[in-house]
């Protein structure tokens, strides 16, 4: 009887184990990966940067992603510093400011995420280039308002930029918003007809396509910049 009890109580045991190890996630390339090898992946990537910090500590990326780290883990104090640390090494780390104004708005510092996401946009408010990239940093955290009013900052600093209206342009698409897309992708198709990307994307909203006879003056070098300067997708 001993045994019986002894070998159930070992079945129960088991299921239970296998059951709390086996929740799983999948990767960007569509792999799986148990929730402690994740964990184990994050501490090595910290151990990581933490190397790189000691032997460049003034490097902007390194404690960007350790931030990050911290973040999705909770920490606060710890992401709040680092990403103020690659501020203190890179001044328009947008992807930095970004997240700090993520971070308030998750420990539910409402008024001071306020506070920080305006002065962020007041300093980028003298460049179309930054204020697209600061947008795309607020759109990739969620924080659409935030990003709508960059791109609209953006496009009124530099309105015959082809890149910019398309990114206003694809911001609408996302959010089902086909008319305002299709304002926004026709005027960037405008800028530069040899763009056959945007031709589908408008195809597909119904827009019959045509190239403009006249150009019309545009901002090729700031688009060559910006193009540059914009993360992929």
């Amino acid at each position: 009887m001993r045994n019986i009890f002894k070998t159930t109580f070992l079945l129960i045991l088991a299921v239970f184990v296998i059951g709390g190890c086996g929740k799983q996630y999948k990767t960007g390339q569509g792999e799986k990966i148990s929730e402690k090898e994740l964990q184990s992946e994050a501490d090595t990537r910290k151990a990581e940067l933490l190397r790189q910090l000691d032997r460049k500590f003034e490097n902007p990326k390194a404690h960007y992603e350790l931030g990050k780290l911290y973040h999705t883990e909770g920490l606060w104090d710890k992401a709040e510093w680092e990403y103020n640390k690659a501020l203190a090494f890179d001044p328009v780390h947008h992807d930095s400011q970004a997240s700090i104004v993520k971070l308030l708005i998750d420990k539910k510092d409402q008024s001071r995420s306020e506070i920080i996401a305006d002065l962020y946009m007041s300093q980028a408010s003298v460049s179309a280039k930054h204020s697209l990239l600061l947008g795309r940093a607020f759109q990739g955290r969620g924080l659409d308002d935030y990003a709508l009013a960059c791109y609209q900052q953006a496009v009124n600093l530099a309105p015959n930029s082809s890149v910019i209206n398309k990114q206003i342009g694809y911001y609408y698409l996302l959010k089902k918003d086909k008319p305002r897309a299709e304002q926004y992708l026709r005027r960037a198709f405008e800028l530069d007809p040899s763009q056959a990307e945007i031709a589908g994307e408008l195809g597909r909203l119904g827009v019959q396509v045509q190239i403009p006879r006249k150009k019309t003056k545009n901002t090729k070098n700031l688009d060559k910049i910006l193009e540059e300067e914009m993360p992929q997708e």
